[in-house]
């Protein structure tokens, strides 16, 4: 299907004279990323051939937000080329910046992949993702907090109590903050580097979503108040320290023990689900060997948090 509309959109592109240019927003993974562009550089070059046309030069701009890092997708450059099925004029430039501003030239690109925009093989909400997938988590949240509340108020007798301890976070403006859940972007850096290593496959990582929302205290007590049952006696918000203390992360031996701790504690959380998707097409050992290893080299993980919200509920 992909050839096919390439096809369609490129025929008149086979002069050898023009240069054709193209964009993958948000390139989420190297190798990924160049499997992509080499399918439709190689489309080109065969519609090319069937008209007996030279092939234009080709101009290929990865898009991504100015603070990630662009090297690694430049050293899959060789595996870029090496499957391209004939030897033309391929140019690959990095475009710093977001896709909701002006990236390129007036009428520049002559194709943009549909959906790389997305937030594929990220395992929850990013600051990158989009509102639409904030939203769903945010939907279904809702759905299943109202359910426990409904649940609830069958069993609790009146004027009775509940307290709750959630997960949460303390920002109300920014949506896609997620600061406590640096681990899920960890998680997310493990599974792209057996997707690199080519032991799992790029769309099963991309289908993988962590069931798990992060409210602030306002969107409790909103679904609190819509569902009717209970009222909010006391709701407290508590920040607990989870960074890497100074000891932890000075010798590199430290470091490296304390990576092996915290994926040993986020493996207990995640394995059931991670095998449950997976299946047998995951090393789970291996994965978690990535996980500390990213850990011990992310100086991020010295200064982390964890926002606890505390609710009492009175049953009307």
């Amino acid at each position: 299907m992909t050839s096919r509309f390439i096809r369609s959109i490129s025929s008149s592109r086979c002069d050898g004279k023009s240069e054709n240019e193209m964009n993958n927003g948000d390139e989420e993974s190297g190798q990924n990323t160049f499997t992509v562009m080499s399918d439709i550089v190689n489309t080109i070059i065969a519609l090319c051939e069937e008209s007996n046309k030279n092939p234009p030069e080709i101009d290929c701009c990865l898009n991504d937000l100015s603070g990630n890092d662009f090297n690694m997708t430049f050293k899959f450059l060789t595996f870029f080329n090496d499957k391209l099925t004939s030897t033309i004029p391929c140019f690959v430039a990095g475009v710093p910046g977001s896709f909701y501003s002006r990236l390129f030239p007036r009428k520049s690109l002559h194709f943009v992949p549909d959906g790389l925009e997305k937030n594929k093989m990220s395992v929850y909400i990013t600051g990158s993702s989009l509102p639409s997938e904030h939203k769903a988590y945010l939907n279904q949240f809702q759905k299943d907090f109202t359910t426990f509340l409904r649940m609830r108020s069958e069993e609790v007798v009146s004027n009775g109590r509940m307290v709750l301890t959630l997960i949460g976070r303390k920002t109300l403006d920014d949506p896609l903050y997620r600061d406590c859940c640096h681990w899920l972007t960890l998680l997310s850096d493990s599974l792209r580097d057996l997707v690199f290593e080519g032991l799992v496959s790029a769309s099963k990582v991309s289908s993988f979503k962590v069931p798990f929302y992060d409210p602030n205290g306002d969107e409790v007590k909103e679904l609190i108040r819509n569902e009717g049952s209970f009222m909010v006696n006391d709701l407290e918000t508590h920040i607990f320290d989870l960074g890497l203390s100074n000891e932890e992360y000075g010798l590199q031996s430290d470091r490296a023990k304390a990576g092996e701790k915290e994926a040993n504690c986020i493996r207990a959380v995640t394995e059931t689900m991670l095998v449950a998707h997976f299946g047998d097409a995951i090393n789970i050992a291996t994965l978690f060997e990535k996980y500390a290893h990213h850990v011990s080299q992310h100086a991020s993980c010295k200064n982390k948090t964890s926002v606890s919200l505390v609710v009492s509920l009175i049953r009307k």
